[in-house]
């Protein structure tokens, strides 16, 4: 018996990982899940593998008050202080509070999906990492690309919003000392911001010092910030039960835009929720991720959703929604019942919001460079870790000059759109990669060339010999009937035969192959995928004829629920249990609860227009250059040799022996 080529080798995942055997093998290969079994495996060959570093290890220093710090604190922003006169006056009114939590509910879908996919894959990378294992090569460095962008952007922009709240704080801009105030560039007609770029240097020192210390800091903004909310809640909840409630008591009711307006300020409010994405890139510092990583991304959630609901159901109680002031409306709600100071706890509210947010944009990237350049897809000079930190300062270090240089000289409000593209796209993919790894797994993974002999010596023991030095390697997955043995590799009888059912030997009565419901399964969540890109391009193209926009939505609704039910009825892999490191959280609800979340962040992608969408569209054209010049050639999968998941053990064992 020995290894046969199976459709997921002839696809690009067996023998050579891809480097030099064309452009679309090296988009699809694959890179191994990180585990404790193959750790303690890798460890006893002696042999280097694709899931272990040659550099310093991070600092397992992180528990679940840490996490919840870094999530919070990532993810309330000064924009809540604004954005409850925004959305109150133009969509939801007093329903609000609803808008709020209908958007936290589909927020916690995708961080179901990441408390799943961060404790079994516990790295650093957050999404760019789920898709290198689950979905390909191509595909995690788009993603990555992407929230490189985002945080760069993201980092800069909230750096550049300080100032002006600092400016309150001081009773006006001429009044802030000349060294933090704003300038404009004569005859440039650029307006510089110093104070930005020096919060920014300041944010990249704290982040190089260490994980521990930086996240305890970013603790103490953070609770500066939630009690500012606790005093808006507080007071405003006295103010509100002295004076009767008056923007409840409206004749339009408490939905005077309809369910529609609830609907739609739902969706504008969901941004507001970003952010808690930034827990799963520390997962690698993590000191029990199985256990620490879900419970982190779920509470930090929760008390974000609670915040905000509190808040917006105060400030729209206190003040009819149609006179609220679109600007300040908490500092103005509360001037209308005679309390002005108000204005100034909310200031520094907003300023400590904006400086913990500030330090949620830069700690995930310098860990995405990180995780890239440890695949070989970005200089290795990223992937360096100090040793007395035990953080990437090189990364850090290059993460705040870019940020600090965009947030002095450029005014990025305008490009602001572009860092919801970057965090939709991983959450699409995060959801995606949910449904791979319970139907789809893996089957077969990356060892490195040095791996041969050993693969050559099992290959020997189940009486087949290698294939020009390279093996070719089989689906292990089988169910065996009346067998005292595990899954069997099955002798290859031809490159093009690959029976489903095939015959085994004496003990055996029959093997029966996956590989149909492994097809199928794949089939339908790509069909699942463009069924969703097919019914929200249509639903929001309001420019389409109506009998052509309601034909596309209907092919696209029957798509999608056609993939829902035939997910739903046929078995999920049973080597999912094996995926990863177990013993974690896993999503409720599966598929329908990652369907759904791919529907939301879709729906919400397109709707981000056209001009941000072009100038993605720059952004990530240049780093498929990058990769094809560059991250293709340089992978470190592109001379991988790969095997069955089922085998991965004994080939290591096998190692071992030789070495001794």
């Amino acid at each position: 018996m020995a290894f046969v080529a199976s459709d997921s080798q002839k696809n690009g995942y067996g023998g050579s990982g891809g480097g030099g055997g064309g452009l679309l093998k090296g988009l699809i290969r694959r890179k191994l899940v990180d585990s404790a079994e193959s750790k303690s495996s890798s460890s006893a060959s002696g042999e280097p593998s694709y899931h272990r570093h040659h550099h310093h290890q991070l600092a397992k220093a992180l528990t679940v008050p840490h996490l919840i710090a870094i999530g919070v604190g990532s993810t309330i922003g000064a924009g809540v202080y604004i954005l409850v006169g925004t959305v109150a006056r133009e969509h939801s009114g007093p329903a609000l509070t609803f808008s709020f939590l209908i958007a936290g509910i589909a927020a916690a879908l995708s961080a179901f999906c990441y408390a799943e996919l961060a404790s079994r894959c516990p790295s650093a990378g957050s999404a760019y990492h789920y898709s290198y294992i689950c979905v390909g090569e191509g595909v995690a460095w788009l993603i990555g690309w992407a929230l490189i962008l985002e945080y760069t952007i993201g980092g800069s922009a909230v750096a550049r919003g300080i100032s002006p709240n600092l400016a309150l704080l001081f009773g006006g801009a001429d009044r802030l000392p000349v060294f933090l105030a704003r300038q404009t560039i004569p005859g440039l007609n650029i307006v510089v911001d110093p104070c930005a770029t020096i919060l920014v240097f300041v944010a990249t020192g704290l982040l190089c010092v260490g994980i521990r210390e930086s996240t305890l800091v970013q603790g103490i903004v953070t609770c500066a910030n939630i009690c500012a909310m606790i005093f808006v809640i507080v007071v405003g909840g006295y103010l509100g039960f002295k004076t009767g409630w008056p923007g409840y008591e409206l004749p339009l009711g408490y939905f005077p835009f309809g369910v529609d307006g609830m609907l739609a300020g739902a969706s504008t409010v969901f941004f507001s929720y970003i952010g808690f994405d930034s827990v799963a890139s520390t997962a690698e510092e993590v000191k029990n991720p199985q256990r620490d990583l879900p419970m982190g991304i779920g509470f930090a959630l929760s008390i974000c959703c609670m915040l905000y609901m509190l808040v917006s159901a105060v400030i729209v109680g206190l003040v009819p929604y149609y006179s609220m002031d679109p600007d300040t409306p908490i500092s103005s709600a509360f001037a209308t019942h005679g309390i002005n100071w108000a204005a100034y706890i909310i200031t520094v509210g907003a300023c400590t919001a904006l400086c913990s947010t500030l330090m949620g944009s830069m700690l995930p990237q310098p860990r995405i460079l990180m995780a890239m350049a440890r695949d070989g897809l970005l200089p290795s000079f990223f992937s360096d870790v100090s040793k007395q930190t035990q953080v990437p300062v090189k990364s850090t270090v290059v993460t705040g000059l870019l940020s600090g240089t965009l947030a002095f000289f450029m005014d990025v409000d305008q490009l602001a759109g572009m860092v919801s593209v970057g965090t939709l796209l991983a959450f699409t993919m995060v959801a995606i990669s949910v449904l791979i790894l319970r139907y789809v797994p893996p089957d077969v993974v990356p060892l490195p060339p040095s791996f041969q002999d050993a693969i050559d010596s099992v290959a020997v023991q189940y009486g087949c010999s290698s294939n020009n030095g390279k093996i070719e390697v089989e689906n292990p997955k089988v169910h065996i009937s009346s067998c005292e043995s595990t899954p069997l590799l099955v002798c290859k009888q031809g490159a093009a035969e690959h029976p489903l059912l095939e015959k085994s030997d004496a003990k055996c009565c029959f093997v029966v192959n996956e590989e149909n419901r492994r097809k199928i399964a794949g089939w339908t969540i790509m069909f699942t995928c463009v069924g969703v890109l097919v019914l929200t391009y249509a639903a929001s193209n309001l420019g389409l004829p109506s009998y052509l926009r309601y034909t596309t939505c209907g092919i696209g609704g029957v798509l999608l629920l056609s993939g829902l039910v035939v997910l739903t009825f046929i078995d999920q892999d049973e080597a999912r249990h094996n995926f990863g490191h177990s013993g974690g959280f896993i999503c409720p609800f599966v598929p329908l609860l990652p369907i759904a979340c791919i529907l939301i962040n879709a729906y919400l992608l397109i709707n981000l227009g056209s001009a941000t969408w072009i100038r993605v569209s720059v952004w990530l054209f240049i780093g498929m250059v990058v990769y094809l010049f560059y991250g293709r050639t340089h992978s470190t999968l592109r001379d991988a040799v790969y095997v069955p998941v089922a085998h991965v053990d004994q080939i290591y064992q096998s190692s071992a022996g030789l070495l001794a």
